[in-house]
């Protein structure tokens, strides 16, 4: 029988009111901005939206087709290096993102060139004509692009016809001070040497790394790039081509519709900025990267998971580029699976899905057409501010650019801290059996970047030094009380959250008296315990249990759950610390590891990355 969807009892014969109705029921008296959240930036992101009539789809790519598919090149050795880039191309790739030694975003490695025959030996078999290179020197970046054309030369290449981008940003440079000098010597060599190359990038890593709001790097970006159009003056390159000379970098995350919306909202904001220019309407040439501080070392495989939101986001988006970070950056260099993986990544969505087959996805969409103009108000506010400041520079220097950041950061903090921003695999659903990843070397945290996930991987580090010192692992036992209908929830509840501190808890068991549960309590030889049982149950059992605990020897207390009316009563039983939804879990699990003794968690983590 053929169902029908016409009737007025169908589903999408609903309208907005009735949608509405249902929603107060549920929320039983409660006031419906209970259902808006709100964005880093304080944005208001609303439970429903209506489609959107008033716009219609465009072109976001300048060149209809498949945006290029970046792969991070950063081995030192050059042979080695080559043969990474050679895999890389052969397994898709059609751009490759050079990152030079010593860079900002180097992360303790990168390739070591400094000359043209190092270039030479970079490329051997690969045909630049073909692919899209984006030189990262820091710096030095101009000088290496200097080399690049000197490699073009000697190779008898006409870099008119090769893409390149220096994809360094020089605004980041604290102390670099004015670099309009450079800028004009690299035009010269542009025009001499007949390269169209993008040689200016505003990059939006960097402020994203340090804790930055996407509203916030948004603005940074604009307020660099119109720094590089001041730059231009200096230059003999028509007006009229300043735009083709500049590149954006934002960062993709795994804020599917925040990133979408990320890159919407800055072609509009560039647009604006050219309109404010007198300058021609050119579309933004935008590349996006992957995030790092999303990344994390413990159970690395659910990066897999934020990397395929985040790319199909910034392709969602209209990013001309993207670039994947394998899913173990953040423990090493990546070995050729964990590359393979990422470009993979790319070409299902590309081929598989069709992506940039369609012109703008996200047209029209109530949510994301309010969310990127959201963005757009917030991002040129900001710019406004750092233009009133004096530019980029000034702002940078008088610390309102910190001074902003540094708020949003630690707001950030505080969410991660109380798992209002958890981090799967380490702040929720930590494995404690996790096996290692396979890379070819460990990382060496020398950028100054910031990751989600640092805290609670300290933790764990120091647990597990603990254990390799000891031969037994750090544990909390766990006084569950009444039948497992009543403490099952809030036992596994319990147990994750100790355990993204690297804390194994015992199994919760059924006991038969008091006495019973404070024995198995001497017999586990753990120092701590965690009452667990529903608050019913605690109102008839926590105290003697409390009492029965302290008095078998438990150095510290913990009970699941709020203690509502009853808390003063638990304290004075001997209930330490409440665990509950909502509260400072990292702290607690800091206070914690001191109650057990534990080594410095800085020091282990500083250790490891040093491993």
């Amino acid at each position: 029988m053929a169902l029908s969807f016409s009737g007025p009892e169908s589903f999408f014969a609903a309208d907005e009111e009735a949608w509405w109705s249902a929603v107060d029921k549920a929320l039983k008296g409660a006031a419906r901005e209970k259902l808006t959240s709100k964005t880093d930036d304080g944005l208001a992101i609303a439970p429903l939206y209506s489609n959107r009539t008033d716009v219609s789809a465009r072109s976001l790519r300048p060149q209809r087709g498949d945006w290029i598919v970046s792969q991070r090149i950063d081995l030192a050795d050059l042979t080695e290096a080559n043969a990474q880039i050679l895999e890389d191309l052969t397994g898709g790739a059609s751009g490759l993102d050079l990152v030079v030694d010593g860079t900002g975003t180097a992360a303790g490695r990168g390739i070591r060139v400094s000359s043209a025959d190092d270039f030479a030996a970079l490329y051997k078999g690969v045909q630049p004509d073909l692919i899209e290179t984006r030189l990262d020197a820091g710096a030095q970046s101009f000088q290496v692009l200097s080399l690049f054309f000197d490699y073009l030369k000697a190779e008898k290449l006409d870099p008119a016809n090769v893409h390149v981008t220096v994809s360094h940003d020089p605004n980041v440079d604290k102390g670099t001070g004015d670099v309009s000098a450079a800028v004009k010597e690299t035009a010269a060599k542009c025009i001499s040497a007949g390269s169209l190359a993008r040689f200016l990038t505003a990059d939006g890593q960097v402020w994203h790394n340090a804790g930055a709001s996407q509203a916030q790097e948004l603005a940074l970006v604009l307020a660099s790039a119109v720094a590089h159009l001041r730059s231009l003056e200096t230059t003999d390159l028509d007006p009229e081509t300043w735009t083709d000379r500049i590149s954006l970098t934002l960062v993709a995350d795994a804020d599917q519709f925040g990133t979408i919306a990320k890159a919407r909202a800055m072609r509009k904001l560039w647009a604006s900025v050219l309109k404010g220019a007198g300058l021609p309407q050119r579309p933004a040439n935008l590349h996006m990267t992957t995030s790092r501080r999303m990344l994390t070392r413990r159970d690395p495989w659910v990066n897999l998971l934020r990397n395929t939101v985040a790319s199909f986001a910034a392709g969602i988006g209209g990013a001309d580029g993207v670039c994947v970070l394998p899913h173990t950056f953040a423990v090493g260099v990546p070995d050729a699976f964990a590359r393979r993986l990422a470009r993979n990544t790319q070409a299902m969505l590309l081929e598989e899905s069709n992506l940039a087959k369609v012109m703008d996805p996200a047209a029209g969409s109530g949510a994301i057409e309010a969310r990127t103009e959201q963005l757009c108000a917030a991002a040129w506010t900001l710019f406004q501010e750092i233009e009133a400041a004096g530019g980029l520079a000034a702002a940078t220097q008088n610390g309102l650019v910190d001074q902003r950041i540094s708020e949003t950061k630690a707001k950030l903090e505080k969410d991660i801290a109380r798992r209002k921003r958890p981090v799967t695999g380490v702040s929720e659903f930590p494995d404690l059996g996790e096996e290692p990843v396979s890379v070819l070397s460990a990382a060496v945290d020398t950028d100054g970047g910031w990751r989600y996930a640092e805290p609670f991987e300290a933790l764990r580090n120091a647990a597990d030094a603990h254990e390799n010192a000891t031969g037994a692992a750090p544990s909390i036992f766990l006084a569950s009380l009444g039948s497992l209908a009543q403490f099952t929830a809030r036992a596994t509840w319990i147990a994750n959250a100790f355990a993204a501190g690297g804390l194994k808890t015992t199994e919760a068991a059924v006991y038969g008296s008091v006495e019973e549960m404070a024995a198995a309590f001497k017999d586990s030889g753990a120092a701590l315990a965690c009452i667990v049982s529903s608050d019913a149950v605690y109102e008839a059992e926590a105290e003697a249990v409390a009492k029965a605990l302290t008095a078998a020897g438990a150095n510290h207390l913990y009970l699941a759950g709020k203690p509502g009316g009853q808390e003063e009563a638990y304290r004075a039983a001997g209930v330490g610390t409440f665990v509950y939804a909502g509260c400072d879990i990292l702290e607690l699990l800091r206070d914690a590891h001191g109650q057990l003794g534990l080594a410095n968690v800085e020091a282990a983590s500083d250790q490891e990355g040093r491993a």
